[in-house]
């Protein structure tokens, strides 16, 4: 009798639970087909376009072929798991050219034709037949990008080696979690989200400039991680004679007096004593007012097409084939 009350008990508990979960997460995939929130998003990116790498330093990479719409744009991946058209034998008439980064420069909340890469193969092209490939790559840091490059990105031969580096980058290497596989539930995503949003509001903890800014003092695992890939990539690319550059990217919450330029110094110190040409984009942006017209939705501080075409305009020099002049 005893065992039965308690089996009844269950039963009330879970069924409940279980009819509540699975209506809610009906009822939810059916309000985002008219509305977008960019946690929801990022897990459906998660779910739909990326499988786990066998290198741990890498993580994750993309799923070949895989097709989603995310944040309101269609994304292709091709055979090689890049976001980018699939790619041919190398023409030794064109100048190949690799661009390594993480979710910006894979063109987050953009269509392909709206992404600096894109922007930038095209104008590059005026000087000399230029193919850009697109090797960035979501949740990515400059380890990851470098740990790709090494593994992938060396077989296509390219000419240079942009990586385009944002204020996060130098945060260790991420562990993938036991409970990815929730992140195909949009009803555990959307709640998780706000009960975050809530904790933040509650139990106010080190501002995002401080989390940044502490990312990059000299006990920090993910910045040693950092300068490492940065020497494996320099000593790679001048064993093989491939050109290397680095181009910083603007966080976009505070642009006339951006908070981390002494964190930006720092990264470009340490490349330009290695004898890496360095572009800092920030200034790019000093003008603007209104840092969310250049953001993809209002909860989204990736940078939309107008943010990707000033980094594009603020970019071309620098990469334009022969030496550059930073």
């Amino acid at each position: 009798m005893r065992i039965a009350r308690i089996a009844r008990g269950l039963v009330l508990v879970f069924v409940p639970a279980l009819v509540f979960l699975v209506l809610g997460e009906i009822t939810l995939r059916a309000y985002l087909t008219q509305r977008i929130f960019y946690d929801v998003e990022m897990s459906r990116y998660a779910s739909l376009l990326k499988q786990p790498s066998a290198n741990p330093r890498i993580g994750h990479v993309h799923r070949p072929g895989g097709r989603a719409r995310l944040m309101g744009v269609d994304v292709e991946i091709n055979a090689d798991g890049l976001r980018d058209d699939e790619v041919g034998p190398r023409e030794e008439a064109v100048r190949r050219v690799v661009f390594l980064g993480d979710s910006l420069t894979f063109g987050w909340g953009v269509e392909k034709r709206d992404s600096f890469a894109q922007i930038l193969e095209e104008s590059l092209s005026a000087q000399r037949p230029t193919e850009v490939l697109n090797f960035g790559t979501g949740n990515y840091n400059t380890t990851q990008e470098v740990e790709l490059f090494l593994e992938k990105g060396l077989a296509y031969r390219p000419d240079l080696v942009v990586l385009f580096y944002f204020i996060n980058d130098a945060e260790p290497v991420p562990r993938r979690s036991r409970w990815a596989f929730l992140a195909r539930f949009r009803i555990v995503t959307f709640y998780w989200s706000r009960l975050k949003q809530l904790a933040a509001r509650w139990f106010p903890g080190r501002t995002y400039r401080e989390y940044y800014a502490s990312l990059y003092e000299e006990d920090q695992p993910g910045w040693r991680e950092t300068q490492e890939a940065f020497d494996r990539l320099i000593e790679v690319c001048r064993s093989q004679g491939v050109d290397l550059r680095v181009v910083l990217l603007p966080e976009l919450h505070e642009l006339q007096d951006y908070p981390f330029a002494r964190e930006y110094r720092r990264v470009a110190d340490f490349l330009r004593t290695r004898g890496v040409p360095v572009l800092d984009t920030t200034p790019a942006f000093a003008d603007v007012a209104e840092p969310q017209s250049l953001w993809v939705s209002r909860d989204d501080a990736h940078p939309n097409a107008a943010a990707h075409r000033r980094i594009a305009a603020a970019t071309r020099a620098f990469l334009a084939e022969g030496e550059p002049s930073r």
